[in-house]
């Protein structure tokens, strides 16, 4: 009798324990590139992609730079970030790292902004409000050496101010007088009186991309590979949304995000260079010339000392790319840009 329920018992449980599907998290903060994460969960598209493939996939909002914390700590399996920022958090702090998704590239959506007519070449020595070892800094020291100021940069004064925060805390204190940071901010900022750009990422094409990467010992697993087909699938399905007859629809819900407008969302997609297709997508991440990005990138990561303090060479956090070919040590290789995914979405494959 014992032994019938006992039995019974199993029959009941069983089900419910082979239900459960592996689950991964995506990290993803406010950004016109990276909205489109938020809305693909709120939409049924990513659990519908999702369940073709038999895992479940959670999105997770964060501010930046604890997304970025989150991922090298092993929290969240998967992260929106700049290639920056994928080669000195994860990469540099010993994280295999790979970039499956090339989404955009940054094209006049982050600024260096100033007050009271405050050129380029006055800007060191003044404070600069901005997140610091991101993007932004390498933006606005980019910006100085294009325009001969390279041996100015040493002045420069920092003050690490949270992307949550960096609008307000420049819009209520006229005392601030430079900032450096990205749509949508850029543009509630710029709305004020007396502010002018100075330089922007349109002047660095290509420089700033935007992707998703994920921990490359999950994409040696089965159920690694499934999350990758399904997270690149549902992205394609969005891109197709926001480039239909009807894409103000997906697109005002995309908006909500980040609780801008259509309005305001078109216009900062309209500062980024957005790879709708996969095709385009690949063509990017395959062209040799993102080889001279990571080259700059990697430099200014090491200059900087954002691989790490105790590395020796910016070769000792290589980056490998789709052609096999490595920038740094063969045996040092932590960040990969591998198309895989976005091929078979290009084939139709997924």
């Amino acid at each position: 009798m014992r032994l019938g329920r006992f039995l019974i018992f199993i029959a009941l449980l069983t089900p419910s324990i082979f239900a459960q599907k592996p689950s991964f998290t995506v990290g993803w903060s406010v950004y016109v590139g990276w909205n489109p994460y938020d809305y693909m969960q709120r939409s049924g598209i990513l659990k519908k992609w999702a369940d073709k493939y038999g895992v479940a996939i959670k999105v997770q909002r964060f501010d930046y730079a604890p997304s970025l914390d989150a991922f090298v700590a092993r929290n969240i399996d998967a992260c929106a970030m700049t290639n920056m920022e994928a080669l000195d958090m994860p990469a540099a702090a010993g994280v295999d790292t790979s970039a499956i998704i090339v989404g955009d590239y940054s094209n006049g959506n982050d600024a260096v902004i100033t007050r009271q007519g405050l050129t380029l070449a006055q800007i060191p020595g003044k404070q600069v409000l901005i997140v610091e070892k991101t993007v932004s800094q390498y933006l606005i020291e980019r910006g100085m050496a294009m325009n001969g100021l390279e041996s100015q940069i040493k002045k420069m004064k920092y003050l690490n101010t949270s992307d949550a925060d960096i609008a307000s805390a420049f819009l209520t204190n006229p005392s601030k007088q430079v900032v450096v940071t990205w749509k949508p901010m850029v543009s509630q900022i710029a709305k004020a009186k007396d502010v002018k750009i100075v330089f922007n990422s349109s002047q660095i094409p290509g420089e700033i991309l935007d992707l998703l990467v994920v921990r490359t010992d999950i994409l040696k697993r089965p159920e690694g590979e499934k999350f990758a087909k399904a997270i690149t699938g549902a992205w394609y399905e969005v891109m197709a949304q926001m480039t239909s007859a009807s894409a103000d629809k997906a697109l005002a819900s995309i908006a909500q995000s980040s609780q801008d407008t259509l309005a305001s969302y078109k216009e900062q997609l309209s500062t980024t260079h957005m790879f709708y297709t996969p095709q385009s997508a690949v063509q990017e991440t395959t062209a040799p010339d993102l080889k001279k990005t990571m080259d700059l990138v990697r430099r200014f990561c090491f200059t900087h000392a954002l691989l790490g303090e105790k590395t020796a060479s910016a070769d000792d956090v290589a980056i490998q790319f789709p052609d096999g070919g490595v920038l740094g040590k063969a045996d040092r290789v932590r960040l990969r840009f591998n198309p895989a995914y976005m091929q078979m979405a290009a084939q139709g494959r997924l």
